[in-house]
């Protein structure tokens, strides 16, 4: 009896199952010491419990992307272990804050299937759930992935593509248990900017790149416990490269737009998100953003969607006039933050 596992091909999804995901990790400071190390983080909330607290937190939570890859990183053996790419992210909401010493695990339920034209590969839909040690859930999620067939002969499932929300509805953002703006200090937080500062149209270049090690990268996928095989093993491509994961390049992005969204404190949901292009050791960064849109929340709290391209090019360059993405372009995220108002 084989005991090794290589992983779910495409004709081993069924429609509807829920997979618990192994293994639950506890989330210590140690954790976020290596976030920051690895991307150039410094957004107050995450960085300070003195300014937490003077915030109406217990302490500083962890980053939400960090919780993000934690929970992503948990699915990836039985959802993207054999897969060709990752394609895209939509109604990922972060539900409630997650603090050192939490454990988190992961569940998924495959809502969707689709077998490519070419009968070598498919689309796998699931919603996936990250819960903490009570069992509530901090984080969902949907993502859509391509994943090999193991035989190409399998005979396809029934077509089915679930239907999903444009974006997350300002109504629907969640505020941090105990968060309170109406103290906040904004020569700590590095920027005088408000939410009300922010207009719908405005373009933000974030000015500062960042060029990706391999040792850096690497550690980040091993950190995430993130298995999928175009990440970590040399051998996989034809032409020995290892791809960067594309969370990777989120982190960096968020990262980056520090510089004119300093006070973007809190990452509240995710609408959409599409790794453009594959990125490599040696890439140099950089980002940009849009603001689509400005709400009011509270009196203290206001929330910005935002769209922020990670892109090897110039800032505000996205398609060519075909429509297509440009080749330099990496990331193109679609994402509410919280701020003070």
């Amino acid at each position: 009896m084989t005991k090794t596992n290589p992983g779910r091909f495409f004709e081993d999804y069924r429609l509807g199952e829920t997979i618990r995901h192994a293994v639950p990790r506890t989330i210590a400071e140690g954790e976020r010491a290596l976030y920051h190390a690895l991307y150039p983080q410094r957004f107050a909330l995450h960085s300070s419990d003195a300014f937490a607290l003077d915030c109406g937190l217990d302490g500083a939570p962890l980053d939400d992307l960090l919780v993000f890859h934690t929970v992503f990183g948990k699915t990836v053996p039985d959802i993207s272990l054999n897969a060709v790419a990752n394609l895209g992210y939509a109604e990922a909401r972060f539900h409630r804050s997650v603090w050192p010493g939490d454990t988190l695990r992961a569940e998924s339920e495959v809502i969707g299937l689709k077998q490519n034209s070419n009968g070598r590969s498919g689309v796998v839909w699931v919603r996936t759930r990250g819960l903490n040690q009570a069992g509530e859930t901090v984080l969902s999620y949907v993502r859509w992935v391509m994943v090999r067939k193991r035989d190409e002969d399998a005979p396809a499932p029934e077509t089915a593509i679930p239907e999903l929300a444009h974006a997350v509805e300002p109504g629907e953002l969640e505020i941090p248990e105990g968060l309170d703006f109406l103290g906040y200090d904004f020569a700590l937080a590095g920027e005088p900017h408000r939410a009300r500062d922010y207009a719908v149209g405005e373009r933000i270049d974030h000015v500062d790149g960042v060029t990706i090690e391999e040792a850096e990268h690497m550690l980040a996928t091993r950190l995430w416990q993130n298995t999928a095989k175009v990440h970590f093993d040399a051998t996989h491509r034809d032409d020995g490269r290892r791809l960067i994961y594309g969370g990777h390049v989120i982190s960096l992005a968020r990262a980056l737009s520090f510089n004119g969204l300093a006070n973007a404190q809190v990452v509240a949901a995710i609408n959409a998100g599409a790794h453009a292009n594959p990125c490599f050791a040696g890439d140099t960064v950089r980002a940009w953003s849009e603001v689509r849109a400005v709400e009011r929340l509270r009196n203290d709290v206001g929330a910005l969607r935002l769209r922020t391209v990670a892109t090897r090019g110039e800032a505000f360059a996205l398609t060519g006039e075909d429509g297509k993405y440009l080749p330099e372009v990496l990331l193109d995220l679609d994402y509410w933050v919280l701020m003070p108002r």
